[in-house]
């Protein structure tokens, strides 16, 4: 039985917390800054956690974590 790849691409998105759920980087804060509020682009440095209804398919892309 061959081993479980991890799809490398959202291992680079996506970090599994101590209680299993799944951390992600809000988009939109790479360039453009200046039209964006100071308000708004200290938002987004925030990082958020998933949603129950992608949780699944992320967890099926991380096999391993």
């Amino acid at each position: 039985m061959p081993k479980i790849k991890t799809n490398r691409a959202a291992a680079k998105r996506f970090k599994k917390t101590g209680s299993g759920k799944i951390k992600f980087a809000k988009s939109h804060r790479n360039h453009i800054l200046t039209s964006k509020s100071t308000k708004r682009k200290r938002a987004l440095r925030k990082s958020q956690i998933s949603d129950k209804t992608n949780m699944k398919e992320i967890r099926l892309l991380l096999p391993n974590g």
